[in-house]
């Protein structure tokens, strides 16, 4: 019943986004292409580059959105670009050295702020967070928006909680399911050693995949491995990386030393939620409400009732990574072209319905309170037991791209038998000397 409501509830995400403009619109590359000469030398034409954040890896839910910006400001013309997780960032690192970046792009702090601000690459948007409508946004979120000198480099528009997901037919069957907490959607540590053990008792070979082929998903076990037995990832200011900590390195040790629990270089996070959803693996690492829209629509006819989950902890205090979403603004040295952007951020998110909207399209949560956006909505009502649990933002942490290869090439290492203690101080080693590199210029 779930995948059901979920199918629809996209259906009409998309149908209603249509709806508002009347007919369907082109799309969004080709409507630039149907001004007049006149008309383009009037235009400011720009161009927005998104990652594949829910629906706005959607050409349709695009072509609507920008539909209607395109009746208020027919002067300022936007075509898009969906770029993928796996080639978005070598995409912008080509277009940074060739001088073809994009005026916008839709993405997350930990890129934005952590890394193409920190190269120079942002114009700075201090402006916009000086408006009445900025006031009323989470201070977490506003958090993460600003480097260390205060300037901020992302207007947000959504933000999630990651979590796992378990198969719970499987649980069921393997008599598992005693160790979940059905209402919190929680467990502890002991719980999810029994769990495992109680599936590999069934016949379950391949309970969970510790996924290390690169950074795809790795939010999943950066959580895992913290949660386990409550450890950090960075300081609380966000200038040292702290994964060597002997909580960390205990919760690697269990993990290396389950049955059950396989370290996977083959494979990154997308591979892993095929694999699960398959019904090959009993639980998945890398998850979120969007994952489950996503695949309920890839697989309408998945065979088991997927239940979210937070990452098991050992005291109770859940800390799940954090997803923000939002626009910032390539500096090409037009300043009429960075005006016009801004215009285009301002419009998606100052007016309520328009702004609703936008957060409509990526599945996600608002970033100011919105309490009633997902009234009627099962699916997002389940998944809103989660926020509670936000955990540290950390991912704007300097350095921290060199961070997340160290991190993946760590759980390589050792799931190859090397002794975590070692490898994760060779981790914190790479991390800590790119995050000092980054701060020193």
């Amino acid at each position: 019943m779930r995948r059901t409501l979920a199918f629809m509830m996209v259906l009409a995400l998309i149908l209603g986004l249509t709806a508002c403009g009347g007919s369907a619109p082109a799309p969004a590359e080709e409507e630039a292409d149907q001004a007049s000469p006149q008309q383009e030398q009037q235009q400011v034409e720009l161009t927005l580059w998104t990652y594949p954040v829910g629906g706005w890896g959607n050409s349709g839910t695009l072509s609507s959105l920008l539909a209607a910006f395109h009746r208020e400001y027919p002067d300022i013309r936007v075509s898009v670009k969906v770029v993928s997780y796996e080639e978005g960032d070598s995409s912008i690192d080509e277009a940074a050295e060739n001088g073809s970046l994009p005026d916008l792009v839709m993405e997350g702090p930990e890129r934005l702020v952590a890394n193409w601000s920190a190269r120079g690459l942002m114009a700075p948007l201090n402006d916009l967070w000086e408006e009445d409508t900025a006031q009323g946004i989470y201070d977490a979120v506003r958090d993460a928006c600003h480097d260390s000198a205060g300037d901020y480099y992302i207007y947000p528009i959504c933000m999630t909680t990651h979590c796992m997901a378990v198969n719970r037919d499987l649980f069921e069957a393997a008599d598992a399911w005693q160790y979940i907490d059905e209402q919190t959607h929680t467990w502890s540590t002991d719980d999810f050693i029994a769990a495992v053990e109680a599936l590999r008792t069934y016949g379950v070979e391949d309970v969970a995949a510790v996924y290390c082929g690169g950074q795809g998903g790795d939010q999943g076990t950066r959580a895992l491995v913290n949660n386990l037995y409550s450890g950090t990832f960075t300081n609380a200011e966000h200038t040292r990386y702290t994964a060597d900590s002997p909580e960390n390195i205990k919760a690697l040790e269990l993990l290396a030393g389950m049955d059950g629990v396989r370290f996977d270089p083959a494979i990154v996070g997308s591979e892993e939620i095929e694999q699960f959803c398959a019904g090959d693996l009993a639980m998945a690492f890398c998850w979120n409400v969007s994952i489950e829209v996503s695949q309920t629509i890839n697989n309408p006819d998945l065979g088991f009732d997927i239940f979210p989950m937070t990452f098991p902890t050992d005291d109770g205090d859940f800390n799940l990574a954090g997803g923000i979403w939002g626009l910032g603004i390539f500096d090409n040295g037009d300043e009429a072209r960075v005006e016009a952007a801004k215009t285009f951020i301002r419009f998606m998110t100052e007016k309520d319905d328009q702004y609703t909207r936008a957060v409509l399209a990526s599945s996600y949560w608002p970033v100011r309170d919105m309490p009633d956006i997902y009234a009627n909505d099962q699916l997002m009502n389940e998944y809103s037991v989660f926020q509670q649990y936000l955990g540290d933002y950390y991912q704007v942490t300097s350095g921290w791209a060199e961070a997340r290869t160290a991190w993946w090439n760590m759980l390589q290492r050792v799931g190859e038998g090397e002794d975590p203690a070692e490898a994760v101080q060779e981790f914190q080693q790479a991390a800590n000397t790119a995050a000092a590199a980054a701060e020193n210029g």
